[in-house]
């Protein structure tokens, strides 16, 4: 049986430039290792130009038990892009943020956290927490890197300025323990996939 090896491209283009994101739109067949071709398809995928990848940071402190910082934010397309309306207005998940051409992921991170934390860290406090992963590799190329960052026990999170975007304003940030941060996933009350993948992974980091 033949399999895909590549792809021949006969139309490319791009719709709505100028605005965060970009609908880029392919037409092009599959080749194959015999040499042949599958028919002409269309493909539709998401570019964001401002940056592709994105850092998710798990901060937490031991209070004894381990501690999370859950930010709980407004997410615009959950309440305009689905038939039913999310079950609360703000959407618990860690800390992130889109990483810029050139950034460097730690400092990115630590700029993050002050951003929408209120707490300094340093970039060398930084570490990873694993390979970064493509989380909708059928609608765009995106991918999350995770990291994590201990802060002392008396951090105080709070809600700072923002990064100038309205939709920063009446973010509300909560200390969880680990444990019942991953018991919200399981019961659907974090509902963020890179949450709960860089959850798992701090959990198991620290065992």
């Amino acid at each position: 049986m033949s399999r895909a090896v590549g792809f021949e491209v006969s139309g490319d283009q791009r719709i709505g430039e100028g605005g965060h994101l970009v609908l880029r739109r392919l037409a092009l067949r599959l080749l194959r290792d015999d040499g042949s071709r599958t028919k002409e398809g269309s493909w539709d995928f998401v570019e964001r130009p401002m940056g592709l990848d994105a850092v998710v940071v798990a901060l937490w402190r031991r209070m004894p038990q381990v501690e999370v910082l859950v930010r709980s934010g407004a997410r615009v397309p959950l309440h305009f892009g689905r038939p039913e309306k999310p079950a609360r207005f703000l959407f618990p998940e860690l800390v992130a943020g889109i990483l810029e051409p050139g950034d460097d992921v730690a400092e990115r991170a630590a700029g993050e956290v002050m951003e929408e934390a209120g707490l300094q860290v340093s970039a060398g406090a930084v570490a990873r927490l694993g390979p970064p992963m493509f989380p909708t590799p059928g609608m765009c190329a995106e991918q999350f890197h995770f990291v994590s960052c201990e802060v002392p026990a008396d951090a105080a999170a709070h809600p700072p300025a923002g990064d100038g975007s309205p939709f920063e304003e009446g973010a509300q940030l909560e200390w969880v323990a680990l444990d019942e941060a991953l018991a919200r996933c399981k019961r659907g009350e974090i509902q963020d996939l890179k949450t709960e993948v860089a959850l798992r992974r701090l959990r198991e980091k620290l065992t």
